[in-house]
């Protein structure tokens, strides 16, 4: 059997008219192209970790941690090399295979950059796959971290070109990509994605994912986070993404990057154990676990595994993910 070939020049009306279809239809085509490339019964866990927590100089409309935005969220510094081991560990007792750190920067500087350098060295001396989202890389950053032996960067686009600048003003969309570029040329592993129920448009949810699917190779990581609104903020208050549109988006997700995994991030506490499934089922093959993600609540670690029992579904291996092997052999 020809497997699908992977394409990078999507148009929009292609991709909108995915969203257009019924819903029955679309998780069919979804779920069949998921199980061409992934065991539709294993999914890849995650835990993230923040380092660094609060006074970012970016205006992001969503996040706690700006320092433009009025939150109970207190200014933090880098956490020291023996705590954030501490917590791989636990991560890793609990099922993680990829330990990701956080930090509320706009961009690091070199001398914070070397610190964690150090933390992806020691975590990644633990078994795990590493991951890091420090904003902002310069080309010689990017490499330094390939250099520690960091596996992924997480850098999301958000959302679409057209509607980002009603998120965020400190930064522009091509600065994003900018440091996708660098990331991809330092020969890291991508994790990129978006936020959903911004109040942003469907056709908006159709160019964020365009904008993914047409990179040279796509994201090995596609994280799909659902708006945790957060008083202080400016999108606190934005009306919420229907359920049936977020598993839609997932599933468009799905067929554009086969290869990818296709992760549920911010917002799944508030995911019936329903919706939850049907994610699963259109194609997400990746969770964060655990009680917070940086500042938000996700759903407890015992939750999870209840869920996982109940739909016969099991945590992937580092042995199981051979995008790791890849970025393994050529580290």
């Amino acid at each position: 059997m020809t497997q699908t070939a992977l394409r990078h020049d999507w148009t929009l009306d292609e991709i909108a008219s995915l969203f257009t279809l019924p819903f029955n239809d679309l998780l069919f085509r979804a779920h069949s192209i998921h199980r061409e490339f992934h065991n539709p019964n294993e999914v890849q866990i995650s835990s993230l970790l923040s380092i660094k927590t609060g006074a970012c100089s970016e205006d992001c409309g969503y996040c706690s941690q700006s320092a433009h935005h009025k939150t109970e969220i207190e200014r933090e510094r880098l956490l020291p090399l023996d705590e954030v081991l501490e917590k791989a560990k636990i991560a890793r007792a609990n099922g993680s295979t990829r330990f990701c750190m956080g930090a509320a920067w706009r961009n690091p500087t070199d001398k914070n950059l070397e610190k964690v350098a150090e933390m992806i060295s020691a975590v990644k001396a633990l078994g795990m796959e590493t991951c890091v989202t420090l904003g902002m890389l310069t080309q010689s950053q990017s490499e330094q971290l390939k250099q520690s032996g960091l596996d992924y960067y997480n850098h999301n686009l958000d959302t679409s070109p057209e509607f980002y600048g009603n998120v965020i003003t400190t930064r522009t969309f091509q600065d994003r990509l900018d440091t996708l570029n660098h990331i991809r040329d330092s020969g890291i592993n991508i994790c990129s994605g978006g936020i959903l129920g911004m109040g942003e448009t469907s056709t908006d949810r159709a160019s964020m994912l365009q904008q993914l699917a047409n990179l040279a190779q796509h994201p090995e990581s596609v994280p799909i986070n659902m708006l945790v609104q957060i008083e202080g903020t400016p999108l606190y208050g934005a009306d919420s993404i229907d359920p049936i549109e977020f598993v839609k988006s997932i599933a468009v997700a799905r067929l554009l990057m086969p290869k990818s995994q296709v992760r549920l991030s911010a917002g799944r506490h508030e995911m019936s154990d329903e919706m939850q499934a049907l994610c699963f089922f259109a194609g997400a093959n990746s969770i964060f676990y655990g009680e917070k993600l940086l500042t938000t609540e996700n759903c407890e670690t015992n939750d999870d595994m209840a869920l996982f029992n109940h739909l016969g579904i099991t945590p992937s291996t580092l042995d199981d993910t051979s995008e790791f092997k890849a970025s393994a052999c050529s580290s």
